[in-house]
């Protein structure tokens, strides 16, 4: 079988430069002078500028009038300077401070004296605290909010890009249920993974990847150990990469063998609980909704009550998180998140089953909503026998 990943283009700077300017009104709007983002995903965001974090700020300043500053070590001039020259970055005046200074003294010089500083709720305690020394806290917001509202209603370049990263990992997937062999360990299934989401054209390989056999499928995050797959094994492989650092996340899970009645049983309704919940995705319905269609389900078939593991056949997590840059992102699909779905709204929809001391099945595919409702990135198994829907093929 052939296989062709879907073209998606690059975030540009001018797609960007929509976003500070989105970012400048609300801030206006709200009375707030800036939003200083620290080295996280949403400095990727609005500039394209992607830093690792350390203990010295690296940062940037939206201002309400639209203005972008960049805060960095002097040492860094250079390179901070060399990436936001890029195509796809966005240019802006770079503030520097020596090591013997305090890089929060200096951000707190480009705020008016009466003014309010919104902060990146990703950046590390040790940057609040320093920015309300500077400042005083009763100065400082929380800018998680103002950054929500804008991450999580993605464009159509965004989805673009999470269709391309999805396709590759559902196919990796696909790929790793026929080379699966009795014997095999969990770290050589992973190293397969990693390999096949490069051959793809995913960024880095696998972001990150959870492989299970047996009783292990019980833990949501997968076992410690290296175990081998042994025939009639319960498999759960949870993996993902990156396109343009827009995240994949997909989960499968199947027997390597013949499944037993009761595991059969268990995960016919773990498919049935994920339509119900990509059924419940309704435009202006609250988050928590989609939650409850599954949940809800589920429940009336005896598993839960509630969140609760370990005990009784339980439904141990959400039934889904936002993703894009971050791989969870608010809003999630859970009891008591009542943001309203919009359009641009992207979501996994994965409502596990734990059997304690058995197995456990998740099914995980992802969807966006548009103007109409929710719409699959990838399709959901097609079946336990033939989860990838090849029919002879599989």
């Amino acid at each position: 079988m052939t296989f062709s990943a879907p073209f998606a283009a690059p975030i540009t700077a001018d797609e960007r430069r929509s976003r500070i300017q989105a970012m400048a009104e609300r801030l206006s709007a709200q009375g707030l002078s800036a939003l200083l983002l620290g080295p996280t995903t949403s400095l990727r965001y609005f500039t394209g500028l992607d830093w690792h974090p350390s203990e010295r700020l690296t940062g940037a300043l939206i201002h309400a009038d639209g203005r972008l500053d960049y805060v960095c070590p002097r040492f860094e001039l250079d390179k901070i300077g060399g990436l936001t020259s890029a195509p796809n970055a966005v240019a802006g005046e770079i503030l520097t401070w020596e090591e013997e200074e305090s890089p929060y003294a200096l951000a707190a010089t480009r705020v008016p004296s009466d003014g309010k500083l919104a902060v990146d709720d990703q950046a590390a305690a040790f940057i609040w605290l320093g920015l309300s020394k500077a400042l005083g806290a009763d100065r400082l917001v929380d800018g998680g909010p103002l950054i929500t509202a804008l991450r999580s209603v993605k464009s159509a370049a965004e989805i673009a890009l999470l269709t391309r990263a999805k396709a590759i990992t559902l196919e990796v997937q696909r790929r790793t249920r026929h080379w699966l062999k009795a014997g095999v360990l969990t770290s050589e299934v992973k190293r397969f993974i990693d390999a096949e989401h490069r051959a793809l054209g995913g960024e880095g390989g696998s972001w990150f990847c959870l492989v299970s056999f047996g009783d292990d499928t019980c833990l949501p995050h997968g076992g410690e150990g290296d175990r081998a797959l042994q025939v009639d094994d319960v498999v759960l492989i949870d993996t993902g990469t990156l396109v343009d650092g827009y995240h994949s996340d997909i989960t499968r899970t199947y027997v390597f063998g013949k499944p037993t009645e009761a595991f059969r049983r268990v995960w016919e309704h773990e498919k049935k609980a994920q339509a119900l919940a990509f059924e419940a995705a309704r435009i202006g319905a609250p988050c928590e909704s989609v939650d409850a269609g599954a949940r809800d389900y589920l429940t009336g078939l005896g598993y839960g009550p509630d969140y609760r593991l370990p005990g009784l056949p339980g439904l141990p997590h959400r039934t889904g998180h936002g993703i894009g840059l971050d791989i969870h992102e608010a809003p999630n699909l859970v009891r008591g998140d009542t943001t309203l779905l919009q359009p641009g709204m992207c979501f996994s929809n994965e409502p596990m089953l734990v059997i304690p001391g058995q197995f456990g099945v998740r099914l995980e595919d992802h969807f966006y909503m548009s103007e109409a409702g929710p719409v699959w990135f990838t399709q959901p198994s097609h079946s336990l026998d033939d989860p990838f829907g090849e029919g002879a093929a599989a």
